[in-house]
């Protein structure tokens, strides 16, 4: 095992897709492939756990042998309920969180951003490229549950605004910058195909 401690990983599959009208992202087709299943390959070399934190079509999502939990209320309250929920269930001291819909992310990416917050003995760490934080790609303390908990209770939501309340390593992807792609419409779906 390379890790130091052992870890968790959540893909987060539980939003709306609003821009996606509504189909489950996740579960959209990305060269021959459910979006999730790209994420599960990125993640499963890195975690001793995954689980996929879904809140519509869970019968499908379990298809794929994975744990699948769903957000604590069903407001749809964004990807902040989705690490909670995974918080809550997790058994290891770190959790490692990816969205379901950014197939080009890469195994090495994921480790790094585990052995950044190890390293640093930060609380959390969390990618960014060219000066922007990325905040949905993170490894963070799991003892951060309650105060999470406190947070999505007091109607806030923001990502960023509540990693800022935490010790934060930031982890530099700007060379690799092209793995942050994600897939908010089916138009974007398609060029990204289509650069294959």
């Amino acid at each position: 095992m390379k890790n130091k401690e052992k870890v968790t990983g959540v893909i987060l599959a539980g939003g709306l897709a609003r821009r996606m009208g509504h189909q489950d992202k996740g579960l959209i087709s990305f060269k021959g492939q459910p979006l999730v299943s790209h994420a599960i390959s990125a993640m499963w070399p890195v975690v001793d756990e995954l689980l996929i934190n879904a809140n519509r079509n869970l019968e499908i999502y379990r298809q794929f042998g994975l744990p699948v939990i769903s957000d604590q209320s069903d407001s749809f309250d964004g990807p902040l309920a989705g690490i909670l929920t995974a918080m809550l269930y997790s058994q290891t001291g770190v959790l490692l969180v990816m969205p379901c819909d950014s197939p080009l992310m890469r195994v090495e990416l994921l480790q790094g951003l585990v052995d950044s917050r190890y390293e640093h003995n930060a609380e959390v760490a969390v990618a960014v490229e060219g000066g922007r934080w990325h905040p949905v790609f993170l490894a963070l303390k799991t003892t951060l549950r309650e105060d999470l908990q406190a947070y999505l209770a007091s109607g806030q939501r923001k990502v960023e605004a509540w990693l800022a309340r935490h010790s934060t390593v930031t982890v530099d992807f700007s060379l690799q910058a092209e793995v942050f792609v994600n897939v908010n419409t089916l138009e974007e779906l398609s060029r990204l195909e289509g650069q294959g």
